[in-house]
């Protein structure tokens, strides 16, 4: 059980709550995460943790917009920083592969929230997730075309299927593997190999 300070804010406590998850997620089957646990992890009582979260629904709700944020956020930022299209997706498929190198538990989340039957707002809130990075990676490539750095002909919205959906593949060949950190060191070549199918050969 972690020892937490217990003179933390509302907004402090629910960003404390969103942390213990992604925390429990990376050792256990999200599905299987009970608030007691998620309690016992924060150092509180199962009634302190409802004054923040009327359900266990709401808590992975408020995991799902934490990851969301932090992952886009992130992802602009490495985008801005770099001196081409070509250079930006780099930047942008490191630094995602870096987001879960850091928080194994959330591709945990994700995967399983879209498993579960029928609607759900956190699982609504993965599907916006996804539609904003497709939409970021589509303008990068658009510039690329523009620029003759990506092929004239791309199709960008299979690039970017493909782009998030390489990104799923070494995250699922490492929780097979049991080992996450892998995922750093397979990432370098396969996105060259990706980068090579996109490019321009003019």
């Amino acid at each position: 059980m972690n020892e937490r300070p217990q003179h933390l804010s509302a907004e402090e406590r629910r960003a404390a709550t969103v942390q213990a998850v992604i925390a429990l997620a990376a050792d256990q089957n999200p599905a299987e995460i009970t608030t007691t646990a998620i309690a016992n992890q924060m150092g509180l009582t199962q009634g302190a943790l409802f004054r923040h979260f009327s359900t266990k629904d709401a808590i992975l709700e408020a995991t799902m917009s934490w990851v969301g944020e932090r992952l886009l956020v992130r992802v602009d930022k490495a985008a801005e920083g770099a001196t081409s299209p070509a250079a930006a997706l780099r930047a942008v498929f490191m630094t995602h592969i870096d987001f879960v190198a850091e928080h194994p538990g959330v591709p945990r989340i994700l995967f399983g929230e879209l498993q579960r039957s029928g609607e759900t707002l956190a699982k609504r809130l993965v599907q916006t997730l996804i539609r904003q990075y497709q939409q970021r990676l589509r303008r990068l490539m658009e510039a690329g075309k523009t620029q003759g750095e990506l092929n004239a002909d791309l199709d960008v919205d299979a690039a970017a299927v493909l782009f998030i959906g390489t990104i799923q593949g070494l995250v699922m060949q490492s929780l097979l593997a049991g080992k996450v950190s892998r995922i750093r060191r397979d990432a370098p070549a396969v996105f060259v190999i990706y980068l090579r199918g996109i490019t321009s050969t003019q």
